[in-house]
């Protein structure tokens, strides 16, 4: 448990709280422990949520409920949880009776999520939302930042919401290079408000750059 602690750059006051966080029920009803780590999965999948919410909410105010929704629900995914697991080794610290050790269970994305959520709510009854808040999101500002939910947003109609505002103002999108060949082109794409160029875009489809376009307007704007 020392050697988790120094890995998630946390030092627990109740130890008793990681114990019970890594012990999965297998474990648990063997031992004959405490109990096992479901009850702190439960309170850690609530935390966890109100934590990406408040994140995402912040960070991306152009966005409508829905698509706020998508993101969180792609954040707080078993998926993600799994991989969020495996990079703090959480496989190599939860503790499972026989059955799940011999069927390899500390490989399962179920187990491991659940015990991410678990070790969630660790943090949180021994700390504090704020030192939960400190582990959940040097997970989840690592996802936004590699674009994670970059396909969830829709820049150039975020762009497009904002000129609209002004009637007289006219957007549009140039080709202004093609390059590459047929298998591998690249597209870069201009976005001009009035005639005069607010943003430049390159990928490998004419839509993909016109977004990056409209991302890159949006940022000058001082949008997110």
């Amino acid at each position: 448990m020392t050697e988790l602690e120094k890995i998630i750059n946390y030092k627990f006051n109740d130890s008793k709280l990681l114990y019970r966080a890594l012990s999965h029920s297998s474990f648990a009803n063997e031992s004959k422990s405490e109990g096992s780590n479901e009850r702190l999965e439960f309170l850690g999948d609530a935390v966890l949520s109100i934590i990406v919410s408040d994140r995402i909410f912040r960070n991306y105010k152009q966005l409508p409920e829905g698509e706020l929704t998508k993101i969180r629900a792609s954040l707080v995914c078993e998926k993600s949880l799994f991989e969020f697991a495996k990079k703090i080794k959480l496989d190599e610290f939860i503790m499972l009776g026989k059955g799940e050790k011999l069927n390899h269970g500390n490989q399962r994305p179920s187990i491991l999520s659940d015990a991410f959520e678990a070790l969630i709510a660790a943090i949180y009854l021994d700390g504090g939302l704020e030192s939960a808040s400190k582990f959940v999101l040097s997970f989840v500002d690592e996802e936004i930042a590699t674009n994670h939910i970059a396909s969830y947003i829709d820049y150039k109609t975020n762009l497009q919401e904002i000129i609209q505002q002004n009637p007289e103002e006219k957007v549009e999108y140039v080709l202004v290079d093609e390059s590459g060949p047929d298998h591998n082109k690249k597209f870069t794409i201009e976005v001009k408000l009035n005639g005069q160029t607010i943003g430049v875009g390159t990928a490998k489809s004419k839509k993909m750059a016109e977004q990056n376009a409209a991302k890159e307007a949006l940022s000058m704007m001082g949008e997110k």
